[in-house]
């Protein structure tokens, strides 16, 4: 009989007695619950923080026949039932400053029914410390509190700062509660896929850790290299099968493709649960996770930010910057960061800093095929379809079409919406060629106000040099001198040195030359 694997199932209760499988993470769980008391854990989504949040729910709640085979089964030897105050922020659409009153006064009906409630306690933060103290007292024992995606509304609510203001307004007090109630709490655990600065829940609440990039816990969610051979042994070898590939060959493309997740310097990779356990049940790759949404708040915020967006694997990121974001920073990299578009992939230069990169072939190839329609105003089919007759060109050696294709790139857009064009065309470009690159060889080199860039098929090498406001002329005589063609010299495939003007006048492509 196959495995069911838990592709959306979040409730470990649920999931055990159904019989679906389960990676055992009850051992760092059990750590967790022993060596501490105010946690905060920032994942991507689709990464099994709800799930987390669920098994915890169950351990305070004393289910031990949920944990029998696990790690939690022998470890644990007491088994005490704990009042549990489990909030899921994920369940709203925050468009207005009401939809947050709904969810907290719902949590709070649902708790003072089993708790009690006083007439005093009239507002939410009020009444939420009166169930903590309530469920303390009537049960005798401390109360465990878990939160899930506490930063949703305000995630939701990135570019409207009034709504934002309202969300953390009300947020602020709430969290705040917890601090305030510790001699009857337990254990707290926040969830979210960010940190946001100027929340409280790490102001007034100092005491919480947060585990975010704390190595001993950096598999707590999402699959190892280890668990995948654990678990998934005899899937590896089905999943080859399937796909007419080497047993090393699946295990190197699901690497390429799901794995390289690094949540601190020098980790091991995590691998994308979601993506991974959907590749395992139908048999193929695909961008699964990737096609259950991304934010378009992202793409907003590079946007809004007049991001260089060759610059977003290349710059480095101080380690303070990625711990915490806030809400009005000019720094979008710290938002994609945390979302999973980007992840850790070396120390920086200096002390303190990171180099961050794609995590895998999945979110790079995505992420770059998301931002296409927002450059060049295509919808979003329009634009694979685009690129798709980029690559034809390329491969075929039909420069000349590949150009005009870019020419109506840039025709398309609307340039009121622009306020740098440099760095539009520059973007533009950089988005083009990392698509087509997934299929070429692409290098991409760019530095103020020029680009120069060399694509490579099995028959081409293209090396072209781009100017703005210049001439094709210069651009080719630059390829000349700098000699940037020299490595393909004696290259048995055909080479093509391409000078390119862009003209800031006519916004477009004005001219290129063949050598």
């Amino acid at each position: 009989m196959s495995k069911l694997y838990p592709i959306g199932i979040q409730n470990f209760e649920s999931l055990r007695k159904d019989g679906y499988m389960y990676i055992d993470k009850t051992a760092l769980i059990y750590k967790m619950v022993k060596t501490g008391r105010y946690y905060f854990l920032s994942r991507p989504r689709r990464f099994g923080k709800s799930l987390l949040i669920s098994t915890l729910r169950a351990y305070f709640e004393g289910k031990k026949e949920l944990f029998e085979g696990l790690a939690m089964e022998q470890l644990e030897k007491d088994w005490t039932r704990h009042p549990v105050l489990h909030l899921d922020l994920n369940i709203e659409k925050y468009d207005v400053p009401e939809s947050l009153d709904r969810i907290l006064n719902e949590a709070l009906v649902r708790w003072e029914k089993v708790y009690g409630a006083e007439p005093s306690e009239t507002s939410f933060s009020l009444r939420f410390a009166g169930i903590i103290r309530r469920a303390c007292e009537q049960t005798g024992q401390r109360v465990a509190v878990l939160i899930d995606e506490y930063d949703k509304p305000l995630l939701q609510a990135i570019g409207n700062e009034e709504l934002q203001k309202s969300l953390r307004n009300a947020l602020k007090p709430f969290y705040g509660t917890l601090k305030s109630q510790d001699e009857y709490i337990k254990f707290v655990m926040l969830t979210g896929v960010t940190r946001f600065g100027k929340v409280s829940v790490f102001s007034d609440l100092n005491n919480l850790e947060d585990i975010s990039m704390w190595n001993q816990y950096v598999s707590i969610c999402g699959v190892t290299e280890q668990e995948l051979h654990d678990n998934l042994e005899a899937e590896l070898h089905e999943l080859a099968d399937a796909q007419g590939m080497t047993y090393e060959e699946v295990c190197s493309k699901l690497k390429e493709c799901y794995d390289g997740y690094h949540f601190t310097s020098n980790s091991i990779g995590i691998y994308n649960p979601f993506s991974l356990l959907n590749a395992f049940k139908r048999n193929e790759f695909g961008s699964y996770w990737f096609a259950t949404g991304t934010p378009t708040y992202l793409v907003e915020l590079l946007k809004s930010h007049d991001y260089n967006l060759a610059n977003i694997t290349r710059d480095e990121t101080p380690s303070s910057i990625l711990e915490g974001i806030d809400t009005m920073d000019t720094d979008p990299i710290p938002v994609i960061y945390q979302s999973g578009y980007l992840t850790i992939k070396s120390n920086g230069e200096r002390a303190g800093n990171y180099r961050l990169g794609f995590p895998n072939r999945e979110v790079e190839e995505g992420f770059t095929q998301f931002l296409l329609p927002f450059y060049v105003n295509s919808n979003a089919s329009k634009s694979a379809f685009g690129i798709q007759k980029f690559i034809d060109e390329v491969e075929a050696g039909d420069y000349d079409a590949f150009f005009h294709r870019l020419q109506g790139f840039f025709a398309d857009t609307p340039y009121e919406l622009v306020r740098d064009l440099e760095l539009h065309y520059q973007n533009v470009l950089f988005i083009v060629f990392k698509l087509v690159g997934f299929y070429a060889k692409a290098e991409y080199h760019t530095s103020a106000g020029r680009i120069d860039l060399v694509l490579q098929t099995d028959k081409f090498v293209y090396v072209m040099e781009f100017k703005l406001d210049g001439t094709a002329e210069e651009a080719l005589r630059q390829i000349n001198e700098k000699q940037y063609a020299l490595p393909f010299e004696h290259d048995s495939r055909q080479l093509f040195k391409i000078g390119v003007n862009f003209s800031a006048k006519t916004r477009n492509i004005e001219k290129w030359l063949v050598e």
